[in-house]
Order: C-alpha cells, then structure tokens, then sequence
C-alpha cells in the first residue's frame, strides 16, 4: 500500500525542518513517479537521445536534495520542483548538444495535439523553453500553469492545488497559454527556415 500524499507532505515536511531520516524514507517513495515523469519526458524527445531515464533522474534527485531553502507545501509542489529541474537539465543537454555541433541537429520535441503543437508536430526543446521564458515574462502564472501541466503532467486540480488557484483559471490559463506557444513557436519556426 502506497503512502497517502498527506503521509508524503508530512515527510516533505520534515525533511525541509532538516529531519534527514524522512528524506531516506521519501526517496523510494517519490522514486517511482520521478521515474514515470522522466521516462515521460524522453519518450517525448527524439529516437536515440543520449540521455537515458536513470542519468536524468539521478540528475534531478541530485539537484532536488540540494534545495536547501525549500519550504515544500506538499507532494504535487514537490514533483513541480523536479519537472522544473528535468526541463531544466534537458534544455541544458539540447543546448550543450546543438552547441557542439555548431547549431547542426536541432533537438526535436514532439508534442501531442491537446498540448502546445498542432498533431504530428516536432518542436524544438529550445524553442519551447526560449517561448516559455517569454511567456513567463508576461504572464508569470501562464508560465507556471505550463510547467506545471506539461512538463510535470500535474492534472488541472493538482496545478490549481500548487498555484492556489481554482481549477476554472488553470483551464482558462492552460488553454490561452498553449495558443500563445503555439504562436510563438510557429513564428520561429518560419524565422529559422
């Protein structure tokens, strides 16, 4: 029987009052979906990445346990945390990738149809980063909404739970944020050919 989210915000909890033995205990817990959330993201990334599920989970639990100012609100703050830092280290892997190539190469992401792009679309991860920070700029929440749903594969209630908001505005939010993206990218997309 897995533990209830409220057992892991307790543990979340503690571990941010510096209790080292709930961290050892919430790991394997929290293992799992960090996995799913992981796999979830390079399945969306091109045939034969070099990243692989592992790296990029030890990669984020590695970043995670070094958040030393955190005051964890609960489980679905946390796994907003590690999609942030997943993003973040694929975006840097994309970026590192295309550098070393000299722009050659782009990494390509595809989206599915109920998020950003239009069905059978590829995105460039970095595109989409490079919109999301400017969709963030204008609209911090929008930005967050994103993250949250997409990247981290929060559901409309657990993203209203995160942010505090009514589900009502996620929606509202989510929708005008994946027309906006889907402007931006676009847009880009016509500027790089």
């Amino acid at each position: 029987m897995s533990p209830s989210p409220s057992n892991v915000t307790q543990m979340l909890h503690d571990w941010s009052d510096g209790d080292r033995e709930a961290l050892d205990k919430l790991i394997p817990i929290v293992y799992t979906e960090l996995r799913r959330q992981a796999a979830g993201y390079l399945r969306r990334e091109r045939p034969g990445h070099t990243l692989q599920t592992t790296a990029l989970i030890h990669e984020a639990y590695l970043r995670l346990i070094d958040q030393k100012d955190v005051r964890w609100q609960n489980r679905a703050h946390f796994f907003a945390i590690a999609a942030q830092l997943m993003r973040r280290i694929l975006v840097d892997h994309a970026r590192s990738r295309q550098a070393a190539k000299r722009g050659g190469s782009d990494i390509k992401l595809p989206l599915e149809a109920t998020m950003i792009a239009s069905e059978g679309s590829e995105v460039d991860l970095v595109a989409l980063d490079e919109a999301l920070e400017r969709l963030a700029a204008i609209d911090p929440q929008q930005g967050r909404v994103v993250e949250l749903r997409f990247f981290s594969g929060l559901s409309v209630e657990e993203t209203a739970e995160v942010l505090g908001v009514s589900t009502r505005t996620v929606k509202r939010d989510w929708n005008v944020a994946k027309a906006w993206l889907r402007r931006e990218i676009s847009k880009s997309d016509v500027n790089d050919t």
